[in-house]
């Protein structure tokens, strides 16, 4: 049986679906744009606050894609909607993914569907936290 997460309550509203965050810039003519192995160890910098596993293995980004010229789109959810990082979240990791060489512009929006369960996470992450 898997251990029940809680989430400290929030006063601060749950985003809407569609909230998103926006980081980086053009990518310069003469700098290769990196492949999507590149942007998936950006997303490994990024931790839940809660949960002391990064974001990816979590099972939090439900999309990944290029935009062309080193732009990426990523959309992801989080723990619960009362997630007290809700908010900024996203915009951490809009500037992870940005902050990687070869990246450009890089837009993340937030969704809650499907909702995240912990059949999301990796088997990494389940090694992590001991869910087995």
């Amino acid at each position: 049986m898997m251990p029940p997460y809680s989430m400290p309550a929030s006063t601060e509203p749950p985003p809407e679906e569609g909230f998103f965050a926006t980081a980086g810039t053009p990518l310069a003519d003469d700098v290769a744009p990196v492949d999507e192995e590149a942007v998936v160890d950006a997303l490994r910098s990024v931790y839940d606050p809660e949960i002391p596993v990064n974001i990816y293995d979590l099972g939090l980004i439900y999309e990944i894609e290029p935009r062309g010229r080193g732009n990426w789109e990523l959309v992801m959810t989080l723990t619960a909607p009362a997630c007290p990082v809700a908010g900024e979240l996203p915009g951490q990791v809009a500037e992870a993914v940005a902050a990687t060489s070869g990246v450009g512009e890089v837009k993340v929006t937030l969704t809650w569907d499907p909702p995240w369960t912990p059949a999301n996470m990796s088997e990494v992450a389940k090694v992590e936290l001991d869910m087995y």
